[in-house]
């Protein structure tokens, strides 16, 4: 039975999603979990490999299961063999043709840039001291990056990825007292897109250039380029992914919530 599910993480810890030889992985420490209470040892395959530090709210990921547990039983397994910073928050039975990967039509982030140091969140949002953000040059440049574009100026070069071409959906920008946050949604990001296109906003406001220089990045298709650089990982968090529904259209979602909540004995 394949299966997709919701994951949390706080990726402060981690070398990233994707396993490798050394190092403590999101997905190595999942498999290492479902091999406690599955028949056979499984992979899980993410919707998107997300790099050491960055965090997720909404990360969906499939896997084949071929034990007796029900869905309720599945997720609280999850909870007692995982580390307190990951948690499988849903789970869906779905068909074979269902890829957590391949079939996501849209992802959506958040960066959220703080304005000053801060010990306590170091780990949850992006500082840049050398350079100054501020909201509205930052929103002005922000539309000329809408639309289906080859990104390649902003995406750190990935032979494995020959396809560069992204739409981007949604990038809003919003201030508080504490931080700067961008909101983006695209049906695709290539490496370190979300984190590229920070950069570049924050270069923009801090040198005073004009908006229109985002479209001349983008047609130099260049990943080396003077007013692109990657912000820190720590302020990224992946919010959510989406399928299409007639893929998930009659499948019954679980949530662990409603196991907290006494909704469900097990």
């Amino acid at each position: 039975m394949r299966y997709l599910i919701k994951i949390q993480y706080d990726g402060t810890n981690f070398i990233g999603w994707q396993k490798q030889a050394s190092g403590r992985s999101i997905q190595g420490t999942m498999e290492k979990a479902l091999a406690q209470f599955s028949d056979t040892e499984a992979s899980i395959t993410a919707a998107g490999r997300t790099d050491a530090g960055v965090h997720a709210l909404g990360q969906y990921a499939h896997f084949e299961y071929t034990g007796k547990m029900q869905e309720y039983q599945i997720l609280k397994a999850f909870s007692r063999w995982l580390p307190n910073d990951i948690k499988v928050v849903e789970i869906t039975p779905v068909s074979d043709a269902l890829s957590a990967r391949y079939q996501a039509y849209e992802r959506e982030y958040l960066y959220i840039l703080a304005k000053e140091a801060d010990p306590f969140r170091r780990n949850y949002s992006g500082y840049v001291p050398q350079l100054r953000a501020q909201l509205k040059p930052m929103q002005a440049a922000a539309p000329y990056f809408l639309g289906k574009w080859d990104f390649s100026s902003f995406g750190r070069y990935n032979p494995e990825v020959p396809n560069p071409i992204c739409e981007l959906k949604e990038l809003e920008i919003t201030e508080d007292d504490f931080a700067f946050c961008f909101s983006l949604k695209a049906d695709r990001f290539l490496h370190n897109m979300v984190r590229r296109i920070v950069g570049t906003l924050i270069n923009i406001s801090h040198f005073g250039l004009k908006p229109e220089t985002v479209s001349q990045l983008l047609k130099d298709k260049n990943p080396r380029q003077r007013l692109v650089f990657t912000v820190p990982a720590s302020g990224l968090y992946l919010i959510n992914v989406k399928y299409p529904e007639e893929l998930l259209k009659d499948c019954k979602t679980y949530k662990y919530a409603d196991i907290t909540r006494g909704k469900h004995e097990l």
